[in-house]
């Protein structure tokens, strides 16, 4: 396709789904990707709320777990779409179409996530993601009846995606026991169909339009952060909550997000991305970015909690449901954006030192504004370290 924006124009009922051209020019997001991003968030938000009362209870363990699990399932289905997208776009109805079926798939998912942290039901979850993920297969056929270059990778695809969602099914009939460990083998699956099916040949995905798919959806949850904790600092303020220790939650939480969204675009992806060596990690590492950035929103929430005298758990445990999701973003971020960015020693020294630093702010005696200010030192430091003379 050479079209590079679907804004005012009407899609034909059916297009050649061929491989678009990586090396195109001004390859945006369409409004259709924009649509889905927002669609997906709804279940990225009922995760995190669910994670925000499972440790307001102090039922850490298993709010951690379930939280772990719903979000590999939203974010999984969201990356391969959004890889998908970006190789094969032809935005006619039937692609269109499909791409309802994955949006209607992801709000089933989302109204089974309380369910599944309050009686470990995963059924509902299970049937919105198989659907997401059947969707996928007939994209992946369509595209490898369509353009047979690439057919051998989507056949691939599709195959790989039929099997393993065969093995979520049959995953809701085993014991407790067993489900766990079933989990991690078919998380494991699903990571390496992608390996398998572009072993000897890659999609035509397009590194800038990725980098842009990336970062939207980086801020987008960062927004879902800031409204978790505003629509918590609301029903802290209606209760018996002081407002000053409100404003201090607020006020430290803005300083984070703030930060977390400097630090993430301040080292632009697209250069990095120069083939499946690179991008493979780098998408995937954004699990642990995505998951992260989603719960700081929860931490947030659960600290409103602990100021209104609502949370079950001491003051070091509800700073401590902030700081560490704050670690591991600066730690992910790390190792999966800035790193190969090869910056240097000034920024990889306070990369390394941030997250320890944060994870030492719940034993403070102000937690919230000791993790803001390492936040926003480390923003000011990496600012320094990678600005450049002209």
């Amino acid at each position: 396709m050479s079209e590079t924006s679907t804004v005012g124009r009407r899609p034909v009922w059916r297009v050649a789904m061929v491989g678009r051209d990586p090396g195109e020019g001004h390859r945006a997001a369409t409004p259709l990707e924009l649509l889905f991003d927002l669609c997906f968030v709804v279940a990225v938000a009922q995760a995190a709320a669910s994670l925000h009362h499972a440790l307001a209870e102090n039922h850490i363990g298993a709010g951690i777990a379930g939280y772990a699990m719903v979000f590999f399932a939203v974010w999984w289905a969201w990356m391969n779409f959004t890889w998908f997208a970006s190789a094969y776009d032809t935005d006619d109805v039937l692609y269109r179409l499909l791409a309802l079926v994955q949006i209607g798939g992801v709000l089933v998912l989302a109204a089974g996530v309380p369910r599944a942290f309050e009686t470990q039901d995963f059924g509902l979850v299970t049937l919105g993601y198989v659907v997401m993920r059947l969707a996928m297969v007939a994209l992946w056929l369509r595209a490898a009846r369509e353009d047979p270059a690439r057919g051998r990778i989507a056949y691939r695809y599709a195959a790989g995606i039929t099997v393993v969602q065969a093995g979520w099914v049959a995953r809701q009939a085993l014991g407790e026991s067993v489900g766990p460990v079933a989990f991690v083998v078919l998380v494991a699956a699903e990571l390496a169909v992608p390996l398998w099916a572009e072993r000897s040949l890659a999609t035509t995905w397009h590194s800038s339009h990725i980098a842009e798919r990336y970062g939207l959806l980086t801020i987008i949850v960062l927004g879902e952060s800031i409204l978790s904790a505003t629509i918590a600092v609301q029903a802290g303020l209606d209760g018996d909550a002081t407002t000053g220790a409100m404003l201090t939650v607020a006020l430290s939480g803005l300083v984070i997000v703030f930060s977390m969204w400097w630090l993430y675009f301040a080292h632009p992806a697209e250069g990095i991305l120069t083939s499946n060596r690179v991008s493979f990690p780098w998408g995937y590492g954004h699990y642990l970015i995505f998951a992260s950035a989603a719960a700081v929103g929860a931490g947030l929430a659960v600290s409103v909690d602990h100021v209104s005298g609502k949370a079950h758990l001491g003051g070091t445990a509800a700073a401590a449901s902030l700081s560490v999701p704050v670690a591991v973003f600066v730690l992910s971020l790390w190792l999966v954006h800035v790193r190969p960015h090869r910056p240097g020693p000034l920024v990889t020294t306070t990369f390394a030192a941030a997250p320890l630093l944060v994870l030492a702010a719940p034993f403070t005696p102000f937690p919230l504004p000791a993790t803001a200010l390492v936040m926003a030192v480390l923003t000011v430091m990496c600012g320094r370290g990678t600005a450049r003379t002209p």
